[in-house]
């Protein structure tokens, strides 16, 4: 993991295509999942478009950070963080995704006067995001406690995938040498923007392969004990990696991400 700041359209620009610029959470309880990161993050919500039913926007000092939607009642779809990249034209995006054997299950489609977006699975079936913007251009602050500060596939080999996302978005690759870690950062413009890690047999079984957010905390171990009280999970407990002290928490209805203290 490689902090990807510096590549946020934080000016009032737009993330360069290929970016990873928003991240977004359906789940069924809206109010008790507001709570929950209201109190772990310190996030504040305002109303966002509702295409696709109630949606509310996390902010930060003002900024916008996140996503939570409503999940339609007759809809069982995984609760998961899901991170959207930039596009300067989504439809194409999606014609390409379905060109190199990715699927395409929601768009494209306009949200308001904020922008156009698709979600789609990549091959292996992991759920992602595609965000063109206009209005909305992505998440407004990063690298202070609270925010998404990295994106992460987790997936069965990295080579299985890794040329999708190049084909698709334009990422150019650099793998981590070692004979029994796979791993490989996407750059853009130069720049580390996300990260591909192979597991292996080690996929969860009922999960398969996913996106996995890192969010900023400024004590990892504090925010861990908070997860706790307020209800989520712990699926892996506080450790120290190469990118700083990290966990891999759940909140109450499942939705799975990491807390990262990377300590810059």
């Amino acid at each position: 993991m490689t902090e990807a700041r510096g590549s946020a359209g934080l000016n009032g620009t737009a993330y360069a295509p290929g970016t990873p610029c928003w991240v977004s959470l359906m789940v069924h309880g809206m109010a008790a999942t507001q709570e929950f990161y209201g109190e772990l993050f310190g996030w504040e919500f305002q109303p966002g478009p509702q295409q696709l039913g109630a949606y509310v926007r996390a902010q930060l000092d003002g900024q916008e950070v996140a996503g939570i939607g409503q999940l339609p009642p007759d809809r069982h779809l995984p609760v998961a963080w899901t991170p959207y990249l930039a596009s300067d034209d989504v439809d194409l995006t999606a014609e390409t995704v379905r060109h190199c054997g990715g699927t395409v299950g929601v768009g494209p489609l306009v949200a308001d006067d904020a922008g156009r977006l698709a979600i789609a699975s990549d091959p292996s079936g992991a759920v992602f995001g595609v965000w063109q913007a206009a209005a909305h251009l992505g998440t407004g602050i990063t690298g202070v406690p609270g925010t998404p500060t990295w994106n992460e596939l987790i997936t069965r080999d990295s080579a299985g995938v890794a040329k999708f996302y190049e084909t698709v978005f334009g990422f150019e690759e650099e793998p981590v040498v070692s004979a029994d870690f796979d791993y490989l950062t996407l750059h853009i413009e130069g720049r580390p923007v996300a990260g591909i890690h192979g597991v292996g047999s080690a996929l969860p079984r009922d999960r398969g392969a996913h996106w996995m957010t890192y969010f900023e905390v400024t004590d990892v171990d504090s925010a861990v004990l908070q997860v706790l009280d307020l209800g989520g999970h712990v699926l892996r407990p506080a450790h120290e990696a190469s990118h700083g002290r990290v966990a891999t928490v759940a909140d109450p209805e499942g939705a799975v991400f990491s807390v990262v203290r990377t300590g810059h």
